[in-house]
Parts: structure tokens; C-alpha cells; sequence
């Protein structure tokens, strides 16, 4: 997100002067002064733009990852919408391809888009696969929908969640927890 508002949003929009520390919410279109659709829009030619293949993964997760990575099982599990998700899948694959075998998408609605629902949330998604240990998440409606699931999560640090983590305790929480 951090990118798109700073490479795109702010750029394409020369009066906006909101910063991603300002992002109280997600989605943020109120905070950006549009309706849901101008964001998802913006959002989404961001994604097929070819920028959003280009980001450099956080390179304290990159670490995190090439430390402990290989210490468990890890799938990918988001709702971008079906246009980009091949971009994120080949994304995440690119990165973390070599730990994150599995890339599953519950589709992020879009108008004039009809898709058959499988999983309505994530919760709903751990639950019909089961054995998931741990979900991680930016969003607070995902972690609790996983947690109805039984599913512990952890929220990964964003201005517009409640965690109040930094990424590194977070990662070390995540060591933590799969040690035992």
C-alpha cells in the first residue's frame, strides 16, 4: 500500500498531501476523499502497471525467512482481485518461492465481476483446509474470522490495525511460536 500511495496515488493526485502513517483505515478511500471504487480502480491499475511486480519484498521478512523459513510450511493466502492475482502469485513466488509453496486467492469483489465463492473470508478458507497453526495478517477483519476459526494470528504491523509490534518482534514472535 505503501508503495502504490507514495509511487502513484500522491503523484496522480498533486493536492493530496495524506501520508501512509495517516492511513488510519483499510480500504482508506474516505481518508483519500473518493469513493471505494476510485480506490479499488487506482489500486488495481497499480497492480497491472508492472510497478507492483517490480517492489522489493521488506527485506527484514526476506531475512526473516531465509533464517527460519525452512523451519515450516508456508502458504500464501490473499484477496487481491482475480485480474492481479497472477501478478501476485508470480510476486511471491519470485521472492519467497523458495518457503511459500502454495499461493491461494479468495478474490477481492469487483463491479461487473461475478465469481463463484468458495471461501468468504479467510477463517472460512483455514477452516475447509484445517492443520493451519497460524495466520498473518494486516487486515483485522481476516484475523478475526480466522480466530472464529480457530486459528491464532498474529496482525502484521500497519497504521491502520491495532498491532503494536514492530515488524522485528513480530518476526521474533513468529520464531517463538514455531519452535515449540
Amino acid at each position: 500500500m505503501k508503495v502504490w500511495l507514495e509511487n502513484s496515488w500522491v503523484p496522480e493526485h498533486p493536492g493530496a498531501t495524506i501520508t501512509y502513517d495517516a492511513l488510519k483505515a483499510n480500504p482508506p478511500h474516505e481518508l483519500l476523499g473518493v469513493d471505494r471504487e476510485t480506490y479499488l480502480s487506482s489500486l488495481d491499475a497499480f497492480r497491472l502497471s508492472g510497478r507492483y511486480d517490480r517492489m522489493e519484498p521488506n527485506r527484514v521478512v526476506l531475512e526473516w525467512f531465509q533464517a527460519h523459513g525452512a523451519g515450516s510450511r508456508h502458504v500464501a493466502l490473499t484477496r487481491a482481485p482475480m485480474a492481479a492475482a497472477h501478478i501476485s502469485a508470480a510476486w511471491v513466488m519470485k521472492h519467497f518461492g523458495v518457503w511459500i509453496r502454495t499461493f491461494h486467492l479468495i478474490p477481492s469483489p469487483r463491479r461487473r465481476q461475478e465469481l463463484p465463492v468458495y471461501d468468504g473470508n479467510k477463517g472460512e478458507y483455514l477452516a475447509h483446509i484445517g492443520g493451519a497453526d497460524l495466520l498473518i495478517d494486516d487486515a483485522m477483519d481476516n484475523a478475526g474470522s480466522a480466530l472464529e476459526s480457530g486459528v491464532k494470528t498474529l496482525l502484521f504491523p500497519r497504521p491502520w490495525n491495532t498491532s503494536r509490534m514492530s515488524v522485528n518482534q513480530l518476526l521474533d514472535e513468529i520464531t517463538r511460536i514455531v519452535k515449540r
